[in-house]
C-alpha cells in the first residue's frame, strides 16, 4: 500500500467509522497515485457512497467504462477511470479542469476517445450516460456529448443538436430515433438505455422518454466523448461523467451520480 493509501480501508470523519468497498478503495487509491497527494475525507467518503449504492442498486456492473471526472486534484487523476480502461486525452489541459464542475470542451479540438468500439456493444443490451455542468453553446454544429458519428445506421449518440434539442434521432444503434426539445442545453444528468429490440429509454431533466425503433447493426467506430468518432460534432458542454456498458436503470444511476456531484461541490473548498 503506497503512502498515499487507505490503509485497511476505514477511517473516521466526523466522527463515523467508513468502511471502504474494495472498488472504491483502489479506484481511491489509484486518483491519490496520479494526483500525488491524498483527496480530502469528505471526497472519499462521497466516492465510496456512490460505488456502495450502485451495487445496491445492482447498476455497478453495467458500469463497463465509467469515468468521474470531478473530485481529483488534477486533471490526470480525473481521468483514471472508476471502471474500465482510461481515455486518450485529446488535447485537454489543466485549466480545463474544475474540481466540482469537471472537464469543459471547446467546440474545436479537445475530446476525448474511450478505447471502447461501438461494434463490440451488444446491439439491444447497451447505455451511455453522462453528467453535464454547463450546456454547450448552440451554433451552426451538433455538440456531442458521448457516441460516435461515424456511418449513417448503426450509430450511437447523445448530442446537442443546432435548436438545443437532445439529438438522438439515427443514433440509438437503430435506423431511427427521437429529438427531445430543448433537452440539449438543461444541465444534470443524460442516458439512453436500450433493453430489447424495440424498447430503449432515454433520460434527461429527471424524465424518461421512450423510444421504440427498431435496432440494426452497429457501426464500426470508437467511443467519444466530447465529441465523435472522426474528430466531429465537438461539444464545448462542461461535464464531470461518463459511462457505457450494459443496460441499466437510468433513473437510479441518474440518482446516484446527482447526489455524488451534490455532495462533491459541497464538500471541495
Amino acid at each position: 500500500m503506497s503512502r498515499l493509501g487507505l490503509g485497511l480501508g476505514s477511517q473516521i470523519s466526523a466522527g463515523k467509522l467508513t468502511i471502504y468497498d474494495a472498488d472504491a478503495l483502489t479506484y481511491i487509491n489509484a486518483v491519490q497515485a496520479a494526483d500525488g497527494q491524498s483527496l480530502e475525507n469528505g471526497v472519499k467518503v462521497a466516492i465510496n457512497d456512490f460505488v456502495v449504492g450502485c451495487k445496491a442498486d445492482g447498476t455497478w456492473t453495467a458500469l463497463t467504462n465509467a469515468c468521474i471526472m470531478a473530485g481529483a486534484r488534477t486533471l490526470s487523476g480525473a481521468l483514471i477511470p472508476l471502471t474500465g480502461v482510461a481515455p486518450t486525452n485529446n488535447n485537454f489541459v489543466s485549466g480545463d479542469y474544475n474540481r466540482k464542475t469537471g472537464l469543459i470542451g471547446n467546440a474545436s479540438t479537445k475530446s476525448l476517445t474511450t478505447q471502447y468500439n461501438n461494434s463490440s456493444i451488444p446491439v439491444d443490451n447497451d447505455h451511455i450516460s453522462c453528467y453535464v455542468t454547463q450546456a454547450p453553446t448552440i451554433g451552426a454544429a451538433t455538440r456531442m456529448f458521448i457516441g460516435t458519428t461515424t456511418g449513417v445506421l448503426g450509430r450511437l449518440w447523445l448530442q446537442c443538436d443546432t435548436n438545443s434539442a437532445l439529438n438522438i434521432k439515427n443514433r440509438l444503434s437503430a435506423a431511427g430515433g427521437i429529438s427531445i426539445a430543448g433537452e440539449g442545453i438543461t444541465l444534470g444528468f443524460k442516458g439512453h438505455s436500450r433493453s430489447s429490440s424495440t424498447n430503449t429509454i432515454i433520460r434527461s431533466s429527471q424524465a424518461n422518454t421512450t423510444d421504440t425503433t427498431v435496432s440494426v447493426s452497429r457501426v464500426n467506430a470508437l467511443v467519444g466523448v466530447f465529441a465523435g468518432s472522426g474528430s466531429s460534432s465537438y461539444s464545448d458542454a462542461r461535464m464531470s461523467f461518463y459511462s457505457l456498458g450494459p443496460n441499466l436503470d437510468l433513473a437510479l444511476l441518474d440518482t446516484r451520480i446527482t447526489t455524488l456531484m451534490t455532495t462533491l461541490a459541497s464538500v471541495l473548498p
